[in-house]
Parts: C-alpha cells; sequence; structure tokens
C-alpha cells in the first residue's frame, strides 16, 4: 500500500489542471498567480466558482492564528481516521517501508512534504480534544517550508508561541492543549472533506476573515483576472461618480450603458490600467 496515490492516480485526479506538476503529479498553480489571489476577495470568487458549477467550495466558522491576514497556496492534502490498532501498524509499516519511519509522528509525515506557497489541509473531522494537527514546534516547520500556513478541520496548541510567527495565518476549528491522539493518517495527497467541501490536492486554498475558499487550478486564471476587472472597474465609476459625470444608479448596474463601457475603455487605455 502507499500513504498517498501514484502520480498517474493524481494527474487522472486532477486532469484539468492547465499548468505545470510537481514530480509526484499534483498542480502547480504558477507562484505569480498566487501572488495575485491575495486581492481576491470571497465574493468575487464565489460569483466565478457557481457559474462553473462548483458550488461547494467555500467553508466558513474557523478561528485564525493571524487575523487581517489572507493566506493563499496550493493546497497539500492529508486525512486522518480514529485509531484502530491493525490499520494504524498497516500505515505505519507502509510509511516506513516508503522512508517516512525516522521522521516522527504521522503528521510530521505531511509537514516534510510541504514546500514553498504549499498550504498544509487536513480533515480531522472536527476533532478538538486530541485533535491538534500542530503545536508551536511543528506550526514554526509548517512556517519554515510554506511562508503560507493551514487549514485543519481540527484544533491547534500551543497558540501563544503560534501568533508570533510571521508570514503565516493557520485557519482551525478550535484551540487546545492536548496533543494529537488516537488518530491514524489516512493518506497524502487525497480527496479530503473539509466542512462541506471536497478539497483536491493542488486546489489554490484562499483564506480570509470571510472563511476558506478552495479553488481547482483550472479556474484560478478566471477568478483572479475576474477580480482584477471587478476592481478596475470599481476605481473608475467610483472616480466618475465623484466628478458628477455619473449618477450612482447608472454605475451600480450590469452591464453598463454603450457610453459609459466606451468612455470605460477609453479611461483603460489613457491610463495603463
Amino acid at each position: 500500500m502507499h500513504i498517498q496515490p501514484v502520480r498517474e492516480d493524481l494527474i487522472h485526479l486532477t486532469r484539468l489542471n492547465p499548468f505545470d506538476r510537481f514530480p509526484d503529479g499534483r498542480p502547480m498553480v504558477p507562484d505569480d498567480l498566487l501572488e495575485r489571489m491575495k486581492l481576491v476577495t470571497a465574493e468575487e470568487a464565489w460569483a466565478v466558482l457557481m457559474k462553473h458549477g462548483y458550488k461547494n467550495q467555500f467553508v466558513g466558522g474557523f478561528m485564525q492564528t493571524h487575523p487581517g491576514k489572507v493566506l493563499v497556496g496550493r493546497a497539500l492534502t492529508a486525512s486522518f481516521l480514529p485509531h484502530r490498532p491493525d490499520y494504524h501498524d498497516a500505515i505505519q509499516t507502509a510509511g516506513t517501508a516508503e522512508g517516512r519511519g525516522k521522521i516522527g509522528g504521522q503528521n510530521s509525515w505531511i509537514i516534510e512534504q510541504l514546500q514553498l506557497n504549499d498550504v498544509m489541509v487536513v480533515d480531522l473531522r472536527g476533532k478538538i480534544d486530541g485533535g491538534t494537527i500542530v503545536g508551536d514546534n511543528l506550526g514554526t516547520a509548517v512556517r519554515t517550508r510554506t511562508r503560507a500556513g493551514l487549514v485543519v478541520d481540527g484544533a491547534i496548541r500551543d497558540l501563544p508561541g503560534l501568533v508570533t510567527l510571521t508570514d503565516v495565518n493557520f485557519f482551525m476549528r478550535d484551540v487546545h492543549p492536548s496533543a494529537i491522539a488516537d488518530e491514524t493518517l489516512e493518506g497524502i495527497n487525497i480527496p479530503v472533506k473539509i466542512g462541506g467541501v471536497t478539497v483536491l490536492p493542488g486546489d489554490v486554498v484562499l483564506g480570509t476573515d470571510t472563511g476558506v475558499y478552495f479553488i481547482p487550478p483550472h479556474l484560478t486564471q478566471e477568478v483572479v483576472e475576474t477580480s482584477e476587472n471587478i476592481r478596475v472597474r470599481d476605481e473608475f465609476g467610483k472616480m466618475r461618480i465623484a466628478e458628477g459625470k455619473y449618477t450612482s444608479g447608472e454605475i451600480d448596474v450590469s452591464p453598463w450603458r454603450d457610453d459609459i463601457e466606451a468612455d470605460f475603455e477609453a479611461w483603460k487605455k489613457a491610463n495603463n490600467k
């Protein structure tokens, strides 16, 4: 057995991905798109995903270690199951055969695969007591490897230490002093469930104060460009309202009249927007 899918299976699972891939087959959305994604709002992402029939990509109700800091990165997924001795032994044996046995606990196996701009996405079924995926030591390792963070449908511990980290944000259901216990890793880079969302490896994670969006790679370009167009239109509309050229009623409709649209396009060209 394998801890994660073989490359061919992961490629098939994410076959709509238009970008390069990591050696294991996980989609690699470009860094420049990830950077541009940081300005996208949950509402802007929602509009694009709903248009394409992706109705279940948002989940809210999280606590954060760094409220106000946007979390963006590529999902590296993992899932745990309640402890069962024979299953646990099988996973431990498989992990040891893959060279993971010396790394530490099974939660560390996930962390050791993280790369820059990854987000560790873990399904712990909402477990709090004994469902703490990281404390400040492992959290520091996540920060060092990703400069992004994690999303866990479970808990974390050592909050005072984690809030001192920079360049990171952790989304969790709660905080608890216990260590992770009675859990066995189901797999890494497999489909996981976070709230009501199915998350695939390589999805782009967009975490804001509103909640967390998981955006399929093949829709990231459209989400970013739609958001950028909205911001430019908002800038133009507010400017023209302030000038008194158009009323708020004329601007706050879609689509704009032909003359307003022509004015907008001319303004964009003149200002290199």
